[in-house]
C-alpha cells in the first residue's frame, strides 16, 4: 500500500515535503512529510536497521559458513587490537615518572587503540555480536524476524567470534606476543573480571551494571553510525571509537572481549573456566540489555509510526 504520513493535526498551514520511505510493519513504501519526519527522526535508523537485518539473518541460515568467517573476522579483530591496547598499557607503565608511572596515559592510549577495532569490523562488514544484539532486537519489535531465528543468528555470530579470539589465541601460544609485562597486564585484568563472580550477589550485579553500560555506548555509536545524519567516513570513526574509549577507560564489560581474553590467558597460563563462565553469561546478559533492550527496542518503539501513518 501507500498513503500519506499524518504527524500533528491541525498543522496543515505548515508546508510539507514529502521523501518516500519503508514501513517497517509491512516493508512497502509510504510518504513520510516533514511533520511525519520530526516526529519519528530515526525512522531511517530503523529502516537501515532491519535492512541489515534481512542479510544477516538470510546469511546465518543459507550461508551460514560465510556468516561464521564474517563473525570470525570480527573476534580475528577484537583479539589484535585487544592484545595491542595491553601492550599500550604495559609499555607506558614501564615508563617511570619521578615516583610514578605513566600507567594512566598508557591506559588512556591503550583504549583509543582498540577503539579502532570497531571501526575496523565496520568497515570490513564483519560481524560481531554485541552490536547484531541491537539489530535483533529491532527485528523482533517490528516481527521481521522470530525469536527461534533471531537466536540462532546471535549464537552463530558469537561461535565466530569465539573462533576468531582462538585463532589469535592460538598465535600467542606459539609465541611471545603475549609475553612478559603485556601477560601480567592481561593476567591483571582477569583477575579483576573474575573476581565480580567470586565476590557473590554484589560483584554480579557490578559485573551486570558494566556490561548494561558497554553495550550501551557500543550502540549509541551504532545510532549514530547508521541513522544518516552523519554523512562522512571520519566522523562516524571518531563516534565508534569514543565509544570505546569510554567503555575500556571506565573498564565497562564486553562478552566478546572478555570471551577472547580469557581464551588468550586460558592457553598461555591456565584460567577457572567455572569464574569465566560465569563472568561471560553475566555479560551477555547485561550486553543485551544495553544493546538489544536500552536501544535496540527503545529506538524502535519511539520510532513505531504506524498509529500514526493515514490510509489512503
Amino acid at each position: 500500500m501507500s498513503g500519506l504520513s499524518r504527524a500533528v493535526e491541525g498543522n496543515a498551514s505548515v508546508h510539507r515535503q514529502s521523501v518516500v520511505t519503508i514501513a517497517p510493519n509491512s516493508w512497502e513504501p509510504f510518504v513520510m512529510t516533514t511533520d511525519h519526519m520530526r516526529l519519528f527522526s530515526g525512522k531511517f535508523f530503523i529502516s537501515t536497521a532491519l535492512e541489515a537485518l534481512e542479510t544477516k539473518t538470510a546469511m546465518s541460515k543459507e550461508l551460514a559458513v560465510r556468516y561464521l568467517q564474517r563473525a570470525a573476522i570480527a573476534g580475528l579483530l577484537i583479539a589484535i587490537f585487544y592484545l595491542a591496547h595491553f601492550g599500550a598499557v604495559a609499555a607506558f607503565g614501564s615508563v617511570q615518572v619521578g615516583t610514578g608511572s605513566l600507567a594512566v596515559l598508557g591506559k588512556m592510549v591503550g583504549a583509543v587503540i582498540f577503539g579502532w577495532a570497531l571501526v575496523f569490523i565496520y568497515f570490513t562488514k564483519s560481524e560481531l555480536l554485541t552490536s547484531n544484539m541491537m539489530v535483533a532486537s529491532i527485528g523482533i519489535y517490528y516481527r521481521r524476524v522470530k525469536w527461534g531465528r533471531a537466536l540462532r543468528m546471535l549464537g552463530l555470530c558469537y561461535v565466530g567470534n569465539f573462533v576468531g579470539g582462538l585463532v589469535l589465541a592460538a598465535l600467542a601460544r606459539l609465541s611471545t606476543l603475549a609475553s612478559g609485562a603485556v601477560l601480567s597486564e592481561m593476567e591483571h585484568s582477569v583477575t579483576v573480571k573474575l573476581g565480580y563472580i567470586s565476590a557473590g550477589p554484589l560483584g554480579w550485579s557490578d559485573l551486570l551494571m558494566r556490561a548494561i553500560l558497554c553495550n550501551l555506548m557500543i550502540n549509541v555509536a551504532m545510532l549514530l553510525v547508521y541513522n544518516g545524519f552523519i554523512k562522512d567516513d571520519l566522523t562516524k570513526s571518531l563516534a565508534m571509537i569514543m565509544a570505546v574509549f569510554i567503555f575500556v577507560f571506565l573498564g565497562l564489560e564486553h562478552s566478546v572481549a572478555n570471551t577472547i581474553l580469557f581464551t588468550i590467558v586460558g592457553l598461555k597460563s591456565g584460567i577457572d573456566l567455572a569464574l569465566a563462565a560465569g563472568n561471560v553469561a553475566i555479560a551477555l546478559i547485561g550486553n543485551f540489555i544495553g544493546g538489544g533492550v536500552l536501544i535496540g527496542l527503545y529506538y524502535a518503539y519511539v520510532n513505531d509510526d504506524s498509529k500514526y501513518r493515514a490510509n489512503p
